[in-house]
């Protein structure tokens, strides 16, 4: 066994098949408490980049000063920054980490369901291969598969009488919501970058806020279109540790762009 099989993929089955068990047995309940424990762990990770992201916004004026100061210098401007960041306790790449750690998660899942919960053959006995001894099922066992409307196991698509072609499923559109809302909260940031980019003159000023930008729109229809191919099991996964990562952002930072559309709601309510 390789050693991603080894760090990754065999804890991650073993966890998801503790909850499996702990949970009445069905899969798509199992998935959903794993995910909000792997969120309670991570959590002291992603920490550092909620307060780091907090303090960007806090000195972003004094960042659009720098520029202003340090036009067409850029090894003055790059000094300049380091030296604020390391005096308001600014730590720039604090994301890095927990969110790489993310992506790497994502990939031993696609990997974990690949290898054991595929709906060619049987997924107790490829799951034994991944288990420690005492989860491991009896020759008689079987794992439930279906939840809700769902098998975990098979895309989360639709197929409607009028048109030809599968729109993705009811989870899929909510994990991508979430993802596009989840950036809405952070957008703000992203808002003041883009206002100290028009004012300075550095082309990688606006590539970089484009890019912001567009991450904003691209990530959800990422998760659309390429959830449609992989099992649903994933984008209940991806929706609920958006979802909870929503909650961490909005405790930390507040609800950023979102601000006015929730005040235009209250407003119609009153």
């Amino acid at each position: 066994m390789n050693i991603f099989n080894l760090v990754l993929i065999k804890p991650l089955a073993n966890g998801l098949i503790l909850f499996y068990k702990i949970l009445g047995s069905n899969m798509g309940l199992a998935i959903i408490g794993f995910s909000l424990f792997l969120r309670f762990v991570l959590n002291p990770l992603t920490r550092p980049y909620m307060n780091s992201m907090k303090k960007m916004k806090e000195i972003a004026p004094e960042l659009e000063r720098l520029k202003k100061r340090h036009t067409g210098d850029r090894v003055k401007l790059a000094q300049a920054q380091a030296d604020l960041y390391r005096q308001k306790g600014v730590n720039p790449g604090a994301g890095c980490l927990p969110y790489l750690l993310q992506i790497v998660i994502l990939i031993a899942f696609f990997n974990l369901f690949v290898k054991a919960l595929s709906p060619d053959g049987d997924p107790t006995t490829r799951f034994n291969e991944l288990l420690y001894s005492p989860l491991m099922f009896s020759q008689n066992d079987t794992i439930e598969t279906r939840f809700l409307y769902l098998d975990v196991t098979k895309p989360d698509v639709i197929k409607l009488p009028f048109v030809n072609f599968p729109m993705p499923g009811p989870v899929l559109i909510l994990a991508a919501l979430v993802q596009f809302l989840s950036a809405k909260v952070m957008n703000p940031y992203t808002r003041l970058e883009e206002k100290i980019a028009k004012k300075t003159k550095e082309s990688s000023d606006d590539f970089q806020v484009a890019m912001q930008k567009s991450m904003v729109y691209t990530f959800p229809l990422f998760t659309l279109f390429i959830g449609m191919r992989f099992a649903s099991g994933l984008a209940i996964y991806w929706f609920i540790f958006s979802l909870t990562q929503i909650f961490q952002q909005v405790k930390s930072q507040g609800w950023g762009e979102l601000t006015p559309w929730l005040e235009k709601l209250k407003s119609l309510k009153s």
